[in-house]
C-alpha cells in the first residue's frame, strides 16, 4: 500500500515539474543526476525477439496478438511485426520521460506501450521524432527545441480526438525509484484544462501531464489488472 501511495506522488510531482516549463529544468539539471548524459547505445538496445514480446505486454493479447510491434535499433524504430488492427506497440526508452526526469538518461527504462490507430498516427510520430534526434547525437535541449519548431510548423500533428494507449505490461522498468507503476491507460489531447476531465481533484482517479512545450495534455488512468489478466495489488 506504501508503494502505490509513494508512485501517485511520483507521476503527481512529474506532472507539475513539466507545468513549471522547459528552460529552466534543462539550465538546473543537476550535475550529480545518476544519468547525467546518454550512456552507449548498446546498453538501450535489446534482443529482437524480446523486445517484440516486452511489446505487445503492453496491452491485452487480444488487442497486441495483431498489433504492428516497432524495435528500436541503432538508427531509430524499425517495424519488426506487421500489424492489421490499427494498433501500434514499442517499448519507449528513457528519453520519452517528462524532461526534468532524474531518469531521462537511464538505460534501463523500458516503457511497454501500445498505441491505438488514432494515437499512432498522431501521437507515435513525436516518440520517433524524439528518438531519431536522440540517436543523431542532439542533446536533451536541441531535441527539445527540434521537437518545438516541427509542432509550430505542423510537421508534427496534435493529437487526434480519441487518440489513447495502453500501458498494462507487468514487465515494464518506469524508473529507479518505483521499477514498475500501477497498469493504466492514457489519453492524449491538445493542451487542454485538466480540471475539464476532474482529473488531480480529491478522489478523482485521473491524474494528468500537462506538457506545454508539446501543447500536449496527457491523462492517465490506474486500472484493476495487467495484460495477462492477474490483478494489480
Amino acid at each position: 500500500m506504501q508503494k502505490k501511495k509513494v508512485g501517485a506522488l511520483t507521476i503527481k510531482s512529474f506532472a507539475l515539474l513539466v507545468v513549471l516549463g522547459t528552460a529552466y529544468y534543462v539550465m538546473a539539471e543537476d550535475a550529480a543526476t545518476p544519468y547525467p548524459k546518454m550512456a552507449p547505445i548498446e546498453q538501450y538496445l535489446m534482443d529482437r525477439t524480446a523486445e517484440i514480446a516486452l511489446a505487445r505486454s503492453a496491452a491485452p493479447e487480444s488487442i497486441s496478438r495483431d498489433s504492428e510491434v516497432l524495435v528500436l535499433g541503432r538508427h531509430g524504430y524499425e517495424t519488426a511485426m506487421k500489424g492489421k488492427n490499427g494498433f501500434v506497440c514499442i517499448v519507449e526508452r528513457s528519453w520519452t520521460a517528462p524532461i526534468d526526469n532524474p531518469d531521462f538518461w537511464n538505460p534501463k527504462l523500458r516503457g511497454p506501450i501500445c498505441f491505438n490507430a488514432a494515437a499512432a498516427r498522431s501521437y507515435l510520430p513525436r516518440t520517433i521524432k524524439k528518438t531519431d534526434l536522440i540517436l543523431t547525437g542532439h542533446t536533451k535541449a536541441q531535441m527539445i527545441e527540434a521537437i518545438a519548431s516541427a509542432i509550430d510548423k505542423k510537421e508534427l500533428p496534435a493529437p487526434e480526438p480519441g487518440a489513447m494507449c495502453y500501458m498494462l505490461s507487468k514487465q515494464g522498468y518506469l524508473s529507479d525509484r518505483d521499477e514498475r507503476w500501477h497498469p493504466h491507460l492514457m489519453f492524449f489531447v491538445s493542451q487542454t484544462d485538466p480540471a475539464a476531465w476532474g482529473a488531480d481533484l480529491p478522489g478523482s482517479p485521473i491524474i494528468a501531464f500537462n506538457g506545454t512545450w508539446e501543447r500536449v495534455t496527457t491523462f492517465l488512468v490506474p486500472v484493476r489488472q495487467w495484460s495477462d489478466g492477474t490483478a494489480d495489488h
